[in-house]
């Protein structure tokens, strides 16, 4: 097959006007539905209320229905006597009438007898003699809530457009109505493309990957109020995806398909697309999300999302949302912010690119620290707040400047975590979330944690850096960065690295010197972590004791800059035969069933914010903390 080129790149606010004027969304029917079930519809009608509310004069008080005139001179010192003539119930209707100095006992929500202008609490009276004794004077109206004070009949209660959530579903039954109009979901039809997926639950082979993409776009749909429908997973192959999209489209409005949407000979979708209906759009001017595909099969939107889960939601949001929005008469509008960055960040060469971020919000300014996202990544877009924008003219954006960012609409958590990965800390959040806190945690290295908690966008982390010169952990770091004012560290425990080799050891590794060996082929950790930090202050003590420069010695290294970020990632490349060895901790060795070459003892720590030392979730970790042994491995 023959590669094929993209179009005209669009800028997404362009695509977004192109498909909105092409199709011209709007609701496609209209449904009367039970209260009960009217739950994330959107009303298709204006309600107006068939009643006031409340429908008679209530008490809101338990005490007696008085005339304040009766009672203006009440004190504790010279109490009013009045006369009890009877007593109304909630739910009774009444038939007596209170006259001067006359009272009658009122339960909380009971009608208030004709006569009565207020109602004194009961707190404020006795009894004696059969007589109600008054200490308090009142003022018309008093602890009476009047017909119509909260809805009047005939008010307009809520409009059309409107997104029904327990509130409006509470309030359309304080008046009486139990049907409503709502307008008809929008239906949508999810097709996953690729030779690669596999559905969740099954085995996972080399080069297999998990379908993802489905289930997310199946709950973001669902979350926009739309009824969704799975295709299941079509192989690379035109025939049977175009028999899918032909069927899709008889039975949805939308169509999303994802994967096969850029200019390989594999991609299939844009070639479908071009032969089933008009293709509108093949690319946007954003990274990630660059091959999208929106076509036009029968009237109806068909839009190809890339395959990678981060750029599939992104253009979800950018195009396939407020598309949705307008089937359902309203209107999609992000939430646009300023925010300072915290980390420097690379622009996408001509391309708007949209990174995900953390935001927090410190002394009344917004920060914003960049996730980094490679990809066929999604924690980061899990863990983000929202997105910040980098303008296609600009190359990089450095840190301190001011960003404008997208903020996504989020639960704020009680404890944000950024740095270095550890069993023993993720057992210490465990306990804090099972006891109802909520936390948010980014794997980074400890590098990325000294960033994150001195610049305030992280409440803490953990970080095992060695010193060269004193060969201390953490502390020497700290100090020769200067921001022991920032951040106080917490003393953590010891871990055990060591070297990860093959089960069995088939290359016979004893030592990092091996490492220098021709058939020994290795793995290394990220720039910035601690592991990273330990390797080369090993190496740089054998490059001292041969007498050569450092990076002398590391070019004699096979894999020496194939770099991971995690220590399981070390083991997953060691046992899938990509490297005989890395080092790493015991845990991730024994996840994966390797051998494990004891190295050395390190400190694994927490640095915490100091502005974040006082709150609740912060102090409970290091009460926990308190309770684990610190010589754990």
């Amino acid at each position: 097959m023959e590669r094929q080129l993209f179009h005209r790149l669009l800028k997404p606010e362009e695509a977004l006007k192109l498909i909105l004027e092409h199709f011209n969304p709007r609701p496609t029917g209209v449904e009367l539905v039970h209260i009960s079930e009217a739950h994330g519809r959107v009303l298709a009608e204006h309600v107006a209320s068939p009643i006031d509310v409340p429908p008679f004069d209530r008490a809101t008080m338990d005490g007696y229905a008085v005339r304040s005139i009766d009672v203006e001179d009440a004190s504790e010192i010279s109490p009013v006597e009045l006369k009890l003539i009877g007593k109304v119930e909630a739910g009774q209707r009444p038939n007596i009438e209170v006259v001067e100095r006359t009272c009658v006992e009122v339960a909380t929500g009971a009608p208030v007898p004709a006569g009565a202008d207020s109602v004194v609490m009961v707190e404020y009276t006795s009894m004696r003699d059969g007589k109600v004794l008054v200490y308090r004077s009142t003022y018309p109206g008093e602890n009476i809530a009047f017909v119509g004070t909260d809805v009047v009949k005939g008010e307009i209660i809520l409009r059309r457009c409107t997104r029904l959530s327990y509130r409006e579903i509470a309030l359309l039954a304080s008046v009486g109505v139990d049907k409503v109009p709502v307008y008809s979901r929008p239906r949508v039809g999810i097709i996953a493309t690729g030779n690669e997926l596999v559905e969740p639950g099954s085995s996972l082979d080399i080069g297999k990957i998990y379908n993802s993409n489905t289930y997310m776009l199946n709950a973001a749909c669902i979350e926009e109020g739309c009824v969704t429908k799975i295709y299941g997973i079509c192989p690379d192959d035109e025939k049977v995806l175009r028999e899918l999209v032909e069927k899709a489209v008889k039975e949805n409005d939308i169509v999303l398909i994802t994967g096969g949407t850029s200019a390989g000979t594999s991609d299939i979708t844009y070639r479908v697309l071009g032969k089933l209906g008009n293709v509108l759009i093949h690319g946007l001017l954003i990274k990630p999300g660059k091959p999208t595909v929106i076509a036009d099969v029968d009237g109806k939107p068909v839009i190809g999302l890339p395959g990678y889960p981060n750029s599939a939601l992104l253009v979800f949001d950018l195009i396939v949302r407020p598309l949705i929005r307008r089937m359902l008469c309203s209107e999609d509008k992000c939430e646009e912010a300023e925010a300072i960055l915290v980390k420097k960040i690379i622009g996408a060469q001509g391309r708007r690119a949209y990174i995900p971020a953390i935001i927090v919000e410190r002394n009344g300014k917004l920060l914003a620290y960049p996730l980094e996202a490679p990809q066929g990544s999604i924690s980061p877009v899990v863990n983000a707040d929202g997105y910040i924008i980098v303008p296609e003219d600009r190359e990089f954006i450095d840190e301190g400047e001011k960003v404008k960012i997208i903020l996504e609409r989020r639960e704020r958590p009680d404890l944000i975590v950024i740095g270095s990965h550890d069993y023993t800390l993720d057992k210490i959040l465990t306990e804090l979330a099972e006891e109802g806190y909520k936390i948010r945690q980014v794997v980074t290295g400890s590098m990325g944690a000294i960033i994150a908690v001195s610049r305030g966008i992280a409440d803490l982390g953990g970080i095992h850096i060695i010193d060269e010169e004193t060969g201390k952990y953490n502390e020497p770091i700290i100090r020769k960065l200067g921001i022991e004012d920032k951040v106080i560290l917490v003393k953590g425990w010891k871990r055990l690295q060591g070297i990860i080799v093959q089960k069995g050891n088939p290359k016979n590794i004893k030592s990092i010197e091996d490492f220098l060996r021709p058939d020994v082929k290795i793995v290394n950790r990220n720039k910035g972590s601690g592991t990273r930090h330990l390797l080369d202050l090993y190496l740089k003590q054998i490059a001292q004791k041969q007498g050569i420069p450092f990076q002398e010695l590391v070019r004699k290294i096979r894999g020496y800059t194939y770099e991971v970020k995690t220590h399981t990632a070390v083991a997953a490349a060691i046992a899938q035969g990509k490297a005989d060895a890395g080092i790493g901790i015991k845990q991730a060795a024994e996840l994966y069933n390797l051998d494990f070459i004891p190295l050395t003892y390190e400190e694994y720590d927490i640095i915490i914010n100091r502005e974040s030392i006082k709150k609740k979730a912060v102090q409970r970790l290091l009460e926990i903390l308190q309770n684990y042994n610190r010589d754990l491995f």
